[in-house]
């Protein structure tokens, strides 16, 4: 029974979004595929966004960055 949860927090796990070597955030699963929570100042304009993946979270959340630098 124990092992059913430990699978369950395995697939829960949040994973951190890194933009330049710098944390932004986390994804974390959703039943939509993955919510974003910011921890930075330059991602809080993407906090809450979902995303179906991993990967395009991770573009989404490099361009919002680079857009908000370069502004």
């Amino acid at each position: 029974m124990q092992e059913n949860n430990l699978n369950r927090a395995e697939k829960l796990r949040p994973i951190v979004i890194e933009v330049a070597g710098e944390p932004q955030g986390v994804v974390v699963p959703d039943a939509e595929g993955y919510r974003f929570v910011a921890v930075k100042l330059p991602a809080f304009a993407m906090d809450g966004k979902r995303f179906p993946s991993v990967e395009t979270a991770h573009l989404a959340i490099s361009r919002a960055v680079a857009d908000g630098e370069a502004a």
